[in-house]
């Protein structure tokens, strides 16, 4: 399969969990899928058609650190401002929160769509990853050729929900698929599996959704002569996250 492969690093980032809202706002340690969505719409300019994009990726960083920020809670005063449709909002509290921040982080991301190569070169808007004011540069973009074996090693990722079947590493989280901008930002969640520690050895049952073989980026780093193991979301369409027993 021919991807686009775009590396892009910043100096720090945050994903927030959305229902912690005051006191403390924790991160996911991996970009959630929707999160990717609007990354690379704001390097394409606008709201792509999500059908059909499928993409993969690996995130690190360097360090972990806990930032204090605040927030100003609004009242609503009632009415409209002259002229508009915007409710009024009386200023509220400042509340001090603690933040997780990542030190250095740096994603790789792989998309079916080698032909945005030339968007992100000259991304439309400012790069960004998770809050507006984490900027990132792109330090590498090219088209690669992803290969399909049976064994590969997987780090730094997010795996598909039902691949806890095959390793006891990692473990589940909640995270937001997608947004609908077209439909007042609705949002769509599902289960997924975050694997930070390397892993390269899966189990295989008979029955299993999950083919036996993956894509692998042999451009990347080999451990114990595999390849880089990658696997690959969508943001529409079918996607099983039922919990299951093994």
């Amino acid at each position: 399969m021919r991807v686009l492969k775009v590396v892009a690093e910043g100096i720090t980032t945050s994903f927030r969990y959305p229902h912690f809202m005051q006191g403390v706002h924790p991160s996911f340690d991996v970009p959630p899928p929707a999160t990717i969505y609007g990354h690379v719409c704001s390097a394409l300019g606008e709201w792509v058609e999500p059908d059909g994009v499928q993409f993969a990726y690996t995130f690190t960083y360097e360090g972990v650190c806990d930032d204090v920020e605040h927030i100003q809670v609004l009242s609503p005063e009632g009415g409209k401002l002259p002229g508009t449709k915007i409710p009024k909002v009386l200023g509220g509290a400042i509340n001090p929160f603690k933040r997780k921040l990542f030190f250095k982080p740096r994603l790789t991301l792989y998309i079916n769509r080698p032909e945005w190569e030339s968007a992100f070169r000259s991304p439309y808007h400012t790069v960004a990853l998770g809050r507006s004011q984490d900027l990132f540069s792109y330090t590498s973009i090219e088209t690669v050729e992803l290969e399909r074996i049976e064994r590969a090693y997987f780090e730094n990722t997010l795996a598909p929900y039902q691949a806890s079947l095959m390793t006891a590493s990692g473990y589940a989280v909640l995270m937001p698929r997608f947004l609908d901008y077209k439909n007042k930002r609705r949002p769509t969640f599902a289960r997924y599996i975050v694997l930070k520690r390397r892993i390269t050895e899966l189990m295989q049952f008979d029955g299993m959704d999950i083919q036996p073989d993956f894509w692998v980026d042999s451009t990347a780093p080999k451990v114990d002569h595999l390849p880089l193991g990658l696997w690959f979301h969508t943001w529409t369409g079918e996607y099983d996250d039922t919990p299951r027993m093994a």
